[in-house]
C-alpha cells in the first residue's frame, strides 16, 4: 500500500538536511544530501506505518 505523505525538508547550519512530517507523527531523518534525506524519511516512514498498523492489530 502506497501512501502521500508532505514531507517538509530545511537545510540546517551544519550543513545537512533534516525532514520531518506534519502528517506522520515522530517522522524524523536527516541525511548529507537532499536524495539522501528523503529515501532515510520514507523508510522511517514505513517502519512508523508499520508499527502503528500492528498496534491497532
Amino acid at each position: 500500500m502506497e501512501r502521500l505523505l508532505s514531507i517538509q525538508i530545511e537545510r540546517l547550519p551544519e550543513g545537512v538536511y533534516l525532514a520531518t512530517s506534519e502528517n506522520l507523527q515522530g517522522l524524523v531523518a536527516q541525511g548529507r544530501t537532499v536524495t539522501e534525506t528523503l529515501e532515510i524519511a520514507r523508510d522511517v516512514a514505513r517502519k512508523l506505518i508499520e508499527a502503528q498498523s500492528k498496534i491497532r492489530d
